[in-house]
């Protein structure tokens, strides 16, 4: 039986607008402005599945005046991508519109806390699925045919990059053309669920890469009436990757800022629809707008109600104004960090001040353990096995100084992320052309041996909370020999030192003085047992080689 379905249409300053739809063989439909800025219009439909698009009178500047445009639902969950026609999907059950029917069996689970977190960061088209043919597009469900594997690698949260609707098959996802709907290319709403609830049966949080600077040019509301929601023109034309919400404009008439508003409501949609735990805004120094950001995250972490919810700027050249106490954030990329580890593992450097700060961001002005994000490489840089051979290091000195790197990665100050395929040595250099990940690589001592250090330093943080805390000390430095030792507690016993050599020397018999304790330690990285007296211990340092200490 047929029930009446309403479609509505935020322009408050068009003079028409029509629905168009599959339900009226694509005539039109009229629809009647409210004082509200709303055209409206309501349509009897039975339940099923239906095709649809507004027909606007444009206020948009490249098109002629009041030219009239046919548009997708800027608020459509579904769209008719593979078509070409761009056209809404409005699924209609029991009289009411859903995205779709799955229910929900893990949302009961515990999940790990903020500081708890060890990130994992992936693209669905490049990580899995299809090995074997290089076009094949990776999908939700080659996602969570690898949780095992995730599982096992011992992170706790997957970040994933954008995921909403974008033109074509194959991007890496910021140029977003559809705020509501899901990149049908990677598979159905009910399968982006289900990875989410199959992560959260194992514990694993799910981070979603939100971009909320920009959108893809031909994205709805730039062609309903572009400077209502969008600047006119680029702020800054060098970082410009498509017209640029506007969050500064207020509209008067209606006491409402519209992107802002707009950016709200895809948000809590996709807390409540696909209960996602957290966002990392992309290009925040573009969006450039903290007044919006502090009422973005408030909206987001009030619809994640009890959910832990941990939220992140890519604001680069990072700043801690952006994070601490003030800050609309609760942590940011710490670019820095990259940098400066990635400098010292190459032998490109070595500068024992930097290598405290980003080691202890403590020290660049960061109060606590979740404002910074560190990572050795991301979706933006070349895999750190791409770094080394650009400088002619191979085998296993590379593999040697990539341990290096994951040593001071998961037991700096902060929360670390891993880049897909880091954790093995994956050695392909970015490109924005299709790369998938070369699951092949495991099957090699090295690179198996590379994934077995990440997969005990991922399960050290978890056993070892003095990892979880701010709490750091350095209590070596020799800037001579390129030796640099810190150490890491808790108010419950634990503790970890961790003693650091940047040279391309072996050093026999290291003394490191000034051990927080005597007594037993446990050397973690070849599992064997060393007594520290009142003068410290005795180590044997390889070249690019750290050593961690485990208090027992």
């Amino acid at each position: 039986m047929a029930k009446p379905i309403e479609f509505n249409l935020f322009a408050p300053y068009n003079e028409g607008a029509a629905l168009i739809g599959s339900f009226s063989d694509w005539q039109e439909i009229p629809m009647e402005k409210g004082n509200d800025g709303y055209f409206r219009t309501t349509v009897d439909l039975e339940d099923g599945v239906y095709q649809y698009k507004f027909r606007v009178q444009s206020k948009s500047w490249f098109f002629e005046a009041d030219q009239w445009v046919d548009v997708t639902d800027p608020y459509a969950t579904n769209i008719d991508e593979p078509s070409g026609k761009d056209d809404g999907i409005v699924r209609i059950k029991d009289g009411q519109r859903i995205v779709d029917t799955y229910v929900w069996q893990h949302d009961d689970k515990p999940l790990p806390a903020d500081h708890e977190l060890v990130i994992y960061e992936l693209h669905v088209a490049d990580f899995s699925g299809g090995e074997d043919d290089p076009y094949a597009r990776g999908k939700y469900k080659h996602v969570i045919e690898k949780l095992d594997y995730l599982t096992e690698l011992g992170i706790n949260a997957i970040e994933l990059m954008p995921l909403k609707e974008y033109p074509g098959d194959y991007s890496w996802g910021y140029n977003p053309r559809h705020f509501f709907a899901t990149e049908s290319s990677y598979g159905t709403t009910e399968e982006l669920k289900h990875l989410v609830d199959e992560c959260h049966a194992r514990g694993i949080r799910i981070i979603i890469d939100g971009i909320y600077n920009h959108s893809e040019a031909s994205s709805p509301l730039t062609q309903i009436d572009h400077d209502y929601w969008y600047h006119h023109e680029p702020r800054d034309p060098d970082n410009n990757w498509g017209p640029e919400f506007n969050y500064e404009h207020y509209d008067e008439n209606l006491e409402t800022y519209p992107a802002r508003k707009f950016i709200g409501d895809t948000i809590r949609f996709w807390i409540e629809e696909y209960h996602i735990d957290g966002i990392r805004f992309d290009a925040a120094r573009q969006i450039a707008n903290y007044d919006f950001m502090h009422w973005i995250v408030q909206e987001a972490k009030k619809t994640a109600s009890m959910k832990p919810f941990y939220t992140v700027a890519e604001h680069i050249p990072e700043t801690t104004s952006i994070t601490n106490v003030d800050g609309p954030m609760d942590g940011c990329w710490h670019d820095s960090f990259y940098h400066c580890i990635l400098e010292h593992i190459c032998g490109d450097t070595f500068d024992l001040e930097r290598l405290k700060d980003v080691i202890d961001c403590k020290r660049q002005g960061f109060l606590g353990s979740t404002n910074v994000v560190n990572y050795l490489t991301n979706h933006d840089h070349n895999h750190v096995m791409v770094e080394l051979g650009n400088r002619e290091i191979f085998n296993e000195e590379a593999f040697n100084r990539a341990k290096l790197g994951a040593a001071i990665l998961m037991t700096a100050v902060g929360v670390p992320l891993i880049w897909m395929g880091e954790e093995f040595g994956e050695y392909k250099p970015k490109q924005i052309e299709s790369a998938k990940i070369d699951w092949t690589l495991l099957g090699n001592d090295l690179n198996r041996g590379l994934f077995e250090y990440y997969k005990g330093l991922t399960n050290l943080r978890k056993d070892n909370h003095a990892l979880y805390t701010e709490n750091i000390d350095f209590i070596h430095e020799n800037p001579e020999a390129k030796v640099v030792a810190y150490s890491r507690w808790n108010d419950e016993g634990s503790r970890v030192v961790v003693v650091a050599n940047f040279s391309e020397n072996f050093l026999g018999g290291y003394h490191v003085p000034n051990f927080p304790s005597s007594g037993t330690w446990h050397e973690w990285t070849a599992n064997y047992d060393v007594e520290a007296g009142d003068d410290g211990i005795i180590v044997d340092l390889g070249a690019y080689e750290a050593k961690v200490f485990v208090w027992q």
